[in-house]
């Protein structure tokens, strides 16, 4: 699904990245965990097309076969709209529209009609248990419940990978539980990569695969006992 090399990025004299190599398969849940300044936040925004590395010449960048750095800016946004989703430690949802327009906003994005979007829409928020909050606005829900819509949102187009940030970070104990499972269930659902970094050492744990970085690179991926050859 994702096939990186030689990616690195530097902030004026500063390398955050310092070549990082990185293969990740079809339906994988892989997390990226660190210390704050590893570089595992600038990693993931240029995994998911938010950020280019500084040697984009030097460097390659494959998503479920398209090679996206050699993209233009419109076909990037567009291939971000479509294969792609997100998910970041504050829902950023819009407060003044509905759990449903917000979950609608991609779709409205990739000109999908508003009867198909809000099929979509109402089926995941249904998945997802908010089935009877659809038009709530984001101050009525929890913050379990709005994380939850972000989540949704992040899957209307049916996105090949999903990125998250620090997805449970600003969640309690219970609803980070929650959530966790939750990426699983849609994984089992759905076929979806999912991406995440975490400080949360039990997430990280439950992953497929877990990849520790250290001053710019990847030193330790390691795997579950069951997954070794």
């Amino acid at each position: 699904m994702i096939q990186a090399a030689n990616i690195q990025k530097y902030y004026g004299d500063l390398q955050v990245l310092k070549g990082v190599d990185l293969n990740i398969n079809k339906g994988e849940v892989v997390s990226i965990v660190g210390a704050s300044g590893a570089g595992k936040t600038t990693l993931l925004q240029i995994l998911g097309t938010l950020d280019m590395p500084t040697n984009s010449t030097e460097s390659n960048l494959t998503i479920n076969g398209t090679k996206v750095n050699q993209l233009n800016a419109r076909q990037l946004a567009r291939f971000r709209n479509e294969h792609i989703g997100f998910i970041f430690q504050f829902h950023q949802l819009l407060p003044e529209f509905t759990a449903m327009e917000n979950v609608c906003l991609p779709a409205f994005i990739k000109n999908t009609g508003k009867e198909a979007a809000q099929k979509r829409a109402g089926e995941l928020l249904q998945f997802l248990g908010l089935g009877n909050r659809v038009r709530h606005k984001p101050s009525e829900l929890s913050g379990g419940e709005q994380q939850r819509v972000a989540v949704a949102r992040a899957l209307v187009n049916n996105p090949s990978v999903i990125f998250a940030d620090e997805p449970s970070g600003n969640l309690d104990s219970e609803s980070a539980d929650r959530l966790h499972q939750l990426f699983f269930d849609l994984r089992e659902e759905f076929g979806q990569t999912f991406v995440i970094v975490t400080h949360n050492a039990e997430l990280a744990a439950m992953a497929d695969r877990k990849l520790t970085m250290v001053d710019g690179k990847i030193i330790y991926p390691e795997r579950r006992p069951e997954q070794e050859s």
